[in-house]
């Protein structure tokens, strides 16, 4: 529920304080006070679309802030959680700030918000139904919405949309699959012969690295046999040899250590040199009687590479990456294996034809049912709306296969007066009745509304008399349910309300300002007397005022 609503500079409020009760608040005054104005106020923190011309001449910005009771909007706590911007003890606080340069800037519970956040929230708190509502009822697509809001039918009705997407997503498939079967069948019986052909190569890439080393090893094998026959033979062979003349510069030293002590570090060393030279000679013999020429192997290892480059040349690939060739075909070749199946695709194209009717056909029945519901309480509602006799109907025409809004047209229908035949509500010519007619559909649409807040910006426009004062009693009547507020002319409809405020205009040093004052009874018998009487206004009159408001002057 509303509990406060502050306006700062906005059109031509320079500043109002409004605090709201519970029940029926009629907002009356002259036109062009700027009635509308407070519901244009409140839609601009429910996230509506603002820009500098919405501040007041002269001032700097425009500054809207509302406080709302949210104890028992469970679903909007949840999603105050969910977005980190729960506030405390049950408040829900928002504020609009839009500057000269056309910046907006919102916040919900202290915390800076989206525009879009601020409408969504903001569907959970304040209902509007503006004085052209009836044309946005015209609509194909805004009559199945309100009858799926009536019917509480909105989850449904997305379910079913997603059902017709998946439906169609899978439809697509099979009928390009169907198209270029030919062209895919060909694809996959390629990739299943390259598959054969690599798998049949048994080719991984550490055999790269080992099959070139060893192609190396065979083909230089008579350069490593020579090149090791010439070490041993310069180190430890020939006849000046390496380790002889180690082993005689070593021997000259130890002659000569008993001259000079400080020779014995450099025997060790020239010991050691011999020692390691003598080592190499020994490995050197081991490696060359390891050393093996084999033609047959070498042949071998030559047509492995062979072969190995083939591949690589026919898949235009390097030989390493043969095995990444290999492992992106079976891939491939896995999904047409899954998604060429015409078989198996038609099935789950079936299978989610058959998901989309079920969850269709259920909707159609909510349909139904409440479309006959609906249709009863507006055409109740109509005759004591000045249309004795009229009915209003919800025709569901069946689609031949349905669509993502289900599996019907909803279409409203109505006939103002007895004996005339229902036509679609955007064919009824008379301005006055297709006000009425939405008058009735929101107000009966409204019982069950979710929202706390119900706003009517002058709906009541085009009737008057015995009329008007139904539609306030149709108004006070929904405020026991809901909190409730109307722009009204019309005296009969704000007598009936809990509560009235009066908004005027003034002019001050050629600025023009409204204000909004709260009446108490003397005050509303002044101001229904005005809106009976015009600008002279008579003892009769306010006695007449007086008699509407049950109140003894």
């Amino acid at each position: 529920m509303l509990r406060a609503l502050n306006i700062t500079d906005f059109v031509i409020v320079d500043r109002a304080e409004l605090e709201f009760g519970t029940g029926f608040t009629a907002l009356t005054g002259e036109t062009g006070a700027g009635k509308s104005i407070l519901i244009d106020a409140l839609a601009l923190v429910m996230g509506e679309r603002g820009d500098a011309s919405v501040i007041r001449q002269g001032a700097e910005k425009a500054e809207i802030s509302a406080e709302f009771d949210i104890a028992k909007l469970k679903p909007l706590q949840r999603w105050l959680a969910e977005h980190e911007l729960a506030g405390e003890d049950d408040a829900y606080l928002v504020r609009r700030v839009i500057d000269s340069g056309g910046r907006s800037r919102a916040f919900i519970n202290g915390r800076s918000v989206t525009a879009a956040q601020l409408r969504e929230a903001g569907e959970h708190l304040v209902d509007v139904h503006g004085q052209h509502e009836h044309q946005s009822l015209m609509r194909g697509a805004a009559q199945r919405g309100l009858l799926d809001a009536y019917a509480g039918l909105e989850d449904a009705a997305a379910t079913v949309a997603t059902a017709w997407r998946r439906w169609q997503d899978i439809r697509g498939q099979l009928a390009k699959l169907e198209t270029n079967a030919a062209a895919f069948a060909a694809e996959r019986e390629e990739l299943e012969w390259q598959v054969r052909e690599l798998d049949a190569l048994k080719f991984g890439a550490e055999e790269w690295q080992e099959i070139n080393a060893e192609h190396a090893r065979l083909a230089h094998a008579q350069s490593l046999i020579e090149g090791a026959q010439f070490a041993m033979d310069a180190l430890s062979d020939a006849d000046n040899s390496s380790v002889t003349q180690l082993s005689a510069v070593s021997a000259k030293l130890d002659h000569l250590l008993a001259y000079d002590a400080r020779l014995k570090d450099i025997i060790e060393v020239v010991a050691s040199a011999q020692a390691q030279a003598q080592e190499a000679v020994y490995m050197l013999r081991d490696y060359q009687q390891r050393l093996d020429l084999d033609p047959k192997r070498f042949k071998e290892i030559e047509q492995r590479l062979d072969a190995v480059h083939a591949s690589a040349r026919k898949y235009r690939a390097t030989p390493d990456t043969l095995p990444d060739t290999l492992a992106r075909a079976r891939e491939r070749l896995e999904q047409l294996g899954g998604n060429l199946d015409v078989e198996s695709v038609r099935e789950r194209e079936s299978e989610a034809h058959d998901a989309y009717l079920d969850v269709a056909k259920k909707l159609s029945a909510g349909r139904k049912k409440a479309a006959k519901k609906l249709a009863e309480k507006v055409t109740a509602a109509m005759q004591t709306l000045a249309m004795a006799g009229g009915c209003f109907e919800i025709a569901l025409t069946a689609l031949e296969e349905g669509n993502s809004n289900g599996l019907e047209q909803v279409e409203f229908l109505v006939s103002a007066h007895k004996g005339i035949a229902p036509r679609a509500l955007a064919k009824v010519a008379s301005g006055g009745e297709l006000s009425r007619i939405s008058l009735a559909i929101q107000t009966v649409a409204s019982e069950i509304a979710q929202v706390p807040t119900l706003i009517f910006d002058e709906v009541d426009a085009g009737i008057g008399g015995r009329v008007a004062e139904i539609v306030g009693q149709m108004l006070q009547k929904l405020g026991t349910r809901h909190q409730v507020m109307c722009v009204t002319h019309l005296p009969q409809v704000a007598a009936s309300a809990d509560h009235q405020w009066q908004v005027t205009k003034t002019t001050a040093n050629g600025k023009v300002a409204s204000r909004v004052n709260v009446l108490a009874s003397a005050g509303r018998v002044e101001e229904i007397a005005r809106m009976l009487g015009g600008v002279k206004i008579t003892e009769t009159t306010r006695k007449h005022a007086a008699e509407m408001l049950g109140i003894k002057i």
